[in-house]
């Protein structure tokens, strides 16, 4: 088979070496712009989970690359005046060059001819190839010429940075955050040589412009970042190679294969730098392609691509996925610098692309999991709490309370075991049982379904427990059998369920109230969930604007003055019934497209008068009705709002709108904000993934600085402690994972050997002994 490569990175030079290993008889051309060995940049580094795919498909190079590297198992972050360091990670790293040099020799041992300082501008030279390689680069010729085939997307990001050297080797892949009178600046080092490490600087282009940066030569930068850095450089130099400053563009594209043409490495797809991935990405490109003409031959070469790409896809996109929430995380670094102790700061950015954990990082470091830990439970006020147990309960549970304190050497309380606390209410820890509607009430009415459905979770340990959307109104509803507080009857019906909960389990139970707007006079999920017929009973739903939800749902009626007046008397008057029933907690429910939602989305509200237009305008129901029902809930008792912080949409709310709706409840009394997402339009695009919505959560907990839970893909308690440490959240709603097991909170207490986990008395047969 004849293949020309176009480009001479990593991505190109090493699938050439691995296709000559399968046959030397291949034709393989290597065509590169720049000069025989040379190469811009400094080190690369990589992971140890990293290294054994490579000793695998070429032992020769492997060997070789590692006999350059330099290894270290730190993490040093340095932060006003502080050096914090995490150790257990397991690093290596080696000049950009040498690597490269390496490739180069090992593709001439076998046989590949290389073609130096060539520049390709037409494929027309290489029609008689079998395969080409678009192994160009982030700025990718053949990727360009072919676009309309390809569909890049280029998404260029908010930062500056430069990649610089320094002539000296740190002692540990190193962070610097450093701010002057232009603002924030991050460093991002490692060593990779004897007496050289490589030394990223990053700033917000904002800063970079205040600092004068675009119009500096390289001279000049680096005359700059060494006086800003010059007690981290203790009289050593920053070195520069071409060394300009860039934007970084993350690149995706719909499809790698055109023909017999397919893209690699950064052409492909690039991954910030920030977790040291794009040499990764390009070398697991390269051995992927090649194993798939190793199982699929070479005979038909675009169906060996198509077979990479599907083989290679989810793979890619995750490693994408997992660098651009680190890239996200870099541009943000300002809101964690500011207000973020020196170890909440280091675990934030050791967890901000999710791949390091709570567990994870104990497992690797655990004396740093420990004192991150302990100044966690430090900060909390409330950390020697008890939250009583029940009458029957109180003897057995003030035995385990002795007997954990008898124990010596006891390991702090991972966070989501902490407790905290809203007004005049304490949980005894912070995982909270998600409203989920049940859909199995006849005119409102909680029976025996919900009774069994909410007390299991209450004796399952978490420390708080919402019921379901529970509606204002009969015409609020979502479907006939959605959960109501309407009538006086309901209180009764749910103080059963409460007093139950208080009863029996340490939980708190908070009542969401919802009026479901024109999202209502819908069928049962398990019946198709479409609108009710006439025939079925539909009745007529409301909306700040006369919009359906989609095509052939019920148009609503735009609401009047008079039906905003009667929405709040029904929500005052539903709060009423929910403190006679005893709850502890309310929250209005302002999120998911229902009615107060609505209200608040620009892609939703189209009014024209006072309560249309602006944020401001927008906000102003959605608000008046929060003050009423604040004003004649107890001042004892915390309150919360559920939003939609983003409805998917291009047109939708911004980070500006999400943080300024959350202080405007903030202002209004609010205790704590429940951050969801989605469900406000039809036509969402949402980015699904683990712990998906906890961004907006984070976003609006460390700007508008109002507490917050957050929602949405929190699949675990490991998670739950990663979201709370990092600051990213206060609490953690999850559903799903309750669904599936009701007593996931002792469950977790007994993975964590954590014994002062609350127990029934009923239960304490079944209660591990503690480990320690």
């Amino acid at each position: 088979m004849k293949i020309v490569s176009i480009g001479g990175g990593p991505a190109g030079l090493y699938f050439s070496i691995l296709m000559k290993k399968q046959d030397p008889a291949h034709d393989i051309t290597v065509i590169e712009r720049n000069r025989p060995y040379d190469t811009f940049g400094w080190g690369v580094v990589f992971s140890d989970e990293t290294l054994g795919g490579f000793e695998v498909a070429d032992k020769p190079s492997y060997d070789r690359i590692v006999s350059e590297f330099a290894y270290w198992p730190d993490i040093d972050t340095h932060i006003k005046g502080e050096v914090i360091r995490s150790t257990g990670h397991g690093f290596a790293g080696m000049s950009r060059k040498k690597l490269l040099n390496i490739f180069q020799a090992r593709a001439e041992e076998l046989g590949v001819k290389l073609v130096f300082e060539k520049e390709v501008h037409s494929l027309e030279p290489y029609k008689d190839a079998d395969l080409i390689l678009g192994a160009d680069g982030v700025n990718s010729w053949v990727r360009d010429h072919h676009k309309q085939f390809f569909q890049p997307d280029i998404d260029w990001r908010k930062c500056k940075f430069c990649w610089l050297g320094a002539d000296f080797k740190l002692p540990a892949f190193t962070f610097i955050y450093e701010e002057n009178e232009h603002g924030l600046f991050t460093v991002h080092a490692y060593p990779f040589e004897q007496n050289t490490s490589t030394w990223i600087v990053e700033c917000r282009e904002e800063t970079w412009k205040k600092a004068g940066l675009d119009k500096a030569d390289e001279a000049q930068t680096i005359a700059y970042c060494e006086k800003l850095f010059a007690k981290y450089l203790s009289g050593h130099k920053l070195l520069g190679n071409k060394s300009v400053w860039r934007t970084f563009p993350t690149i995706r594209n719909k499809t790698w294969v055109h023909e017999n043409i397919v893209l690699l490495g950064d052409a492909a797809h690039t991954a910030h730098f920030s977790i040291g991935s794009g040499t990764k990405l390009a070398m697991e490109d390269a051995i992927e392609l090649a194993r798939a003409f190793a199982d699929n031959g070479c005979e038909n070469v675009n169906a060996t691509l198509k077979l990479y790409e599907a083989r290679r896809w989810v793979d890619g996109a995750k490693l994408q996925k997992t660098a651009q929430t680190s890239l996200e995380w870099f541009e943000n670094v300002a809101r964690y610098y500011k207000t973020q102790h020196p170890v909440r700061f280091t675990f934030n950015q050791l967890s901000r692309s999710k791949r390091i954990t709570y567990d994870n990082l104990k497992m690797r470091d655990p004396a740093f999991v420990e004192r991150a830990t302990d100044w966690f439970a430090k900060q909390n006020q409330f950390r020697d709490v008890r939250v009583k147990a029940p009458a029957y309960a109180a003897e057995s549970d003030e035995q385990a309370i002795r007997a954990h304190f008898a124990r010596a050497g006891q390991p702090t309380a991972p966070p989501v075991f902490q407790p905290f606390q809203l007004r005049d209410m304490t949980l005894a820890n912070r995982l909270v049982v998600s409203p989920m509607c049940q859909y199995s009430s006849d005119d409102g009415f909680p029976n025996d379904w919900h009774m069994v459905h909410l007390g299991s979770r209450a004796i399952g340990g978490a420390g708080l427990l919402y019921t379901e959307a529970t509606h204002v109104s009969r015409e609020g509803r979502i479907t006939p059998g959605c959960a109501g507080m309407y009538k006086p009857e309901h209180a009764a019906a749910w103080k059963r369920i409460v007093d139950f909960t208080h009863s029996y389990s340490k939980a708190k139970i908070c009542m969401q109230l919802a009026h479901a707007g024109r999202k209502a006079s819908t069928d049962l999920p398990w019946k198709g969930g479409k609108p009710l017929t006439r025939e079925q009973g539909a009745w007529q739903t409301i909306a700040p604007s006369a919009l359906a939800y989609k095509e052939g749902w019920h148009t609503p009626r735009e609401v009047t003055r008079t039906d905003m007046e009667a929405v709040t008397a029904q929500f005052v008057q539903s709060a009423k019934w929910a403190d006679e029933a005893g709850f502890d907690m309310l929250e209005l429910h302002y999120a998911h497209g229902y009615l107060m939602s609505t209200f608040i989305s620009p892609l939703t509200n189209k009014r024209t008068d006072g309560y249309g237009g602006s944020l401001e305008a927008r906000m102003r129901y959605p608000l008046e009705c929060f003050k009423a029902v604040r004003a004649a809930w107890p001042a004892g008792k915390p309150m919360s709002v559920r939003i939609s912080a983003t409805e998917w949409h291009e047109d939708g709310l911004s980070d500006a709108d999400r943080v300024e709706i959350a202080k405007m409840f903030k202002d209004a009394g609010l205790d704590i904000i429940d951050v969801s997402a989605g469900q406000v339009v039809h036509d969402q695009q949402p980015i699904y993934g683990r712990m998906f919505q906890t961004p907006f959560s984070d976003l609006i907990r460390n700007e508008a600085h109002i507490a917050t839970m957050t929602v949405g893909n929190v699949q675990t308690v490991d998670q739950a402690n990663t979201i709370l440490l990092a600051g990213r959240a206060d609490l953690v709603v999850m559903a799903r994972p309750h669904l599936f097991d009701p007593y996931m909170m002792i469950h977790a207490a007994a993975d964590y050997d954590y014994d002062l986990q609350y127990w029934p008395p009923q239960y304490l047969a079944a209660k591990p002994r503690p480990k320690q």
